[in-house]
């Protein structure tokens, strides 16, 4: 089998400068809502999860769904949802449709904190990203995201 080494498509200068913009924006976005989130007792991976099980019929989801919805590996999802069940914000269950799956349901207190959180979450994330950034830049950014979101590998 041959195979052929391809020269790099080195970044422009000013590609480099975007890329690391974008490592540096996410980077600082994440720990400030991270931080925001703390008083709740919570960090921006756990109320994503909640989020994703408010947002779901019975506020429940398969492991392996919600896994793929919020981006982590099953391993780590699983590490989470034990210190969140820990927490009283959710508890796991059996499938009934199939022995082997387990379904992560949000409980009343899981709901509450959402509840309680949500608007501070909301404006942490105005004040990181939404109030800075003109909105047609803001607009932008949403086009690029999805672009890179619709990339099928």
């Amino acid at each position: 089998m041959v195979t052929t080494q391809l020269e790099p498509r080195w970044l422009t200068a000013e590609q480099q400068r975007i890329w690391r913009a974008f490592l540096n924006g996410v980077a600082r976005i994440n720990d400030r809502l991270d931080a925001e989130l703390r008083p709740f007792g919570l960090d921006l991976g756990e109320y994503e999860i909640l989020v994703h099980l408010s947002e779901s019929e019975q506020h429940a989801l398969r492991m392996s769904d919600l896994a793929e919805r919020v981006r982590q590996s099953r391993s780590r999802l699983t590490h989470t949802i034990s210190r969140m069940e820990g927490k009283g914000l959710v508890s796991r269950t059996a499938c009934p449709s199939d022995r082997r799956g387990v379904i992560a349901v949000m409980t009343d207190h899981g709901w509450r904190l959402l509840v309680e959180a949500a608007p501070a979450h909301v404006e942490s994330v105005r004040r990181a990203l939404v109030d800075p950034v003109e909105p047609d830049d803001f607009e932008a950014l949403g086009r690029a995201m999805e672009a890179v979101t619709s990339v099928t590998d």
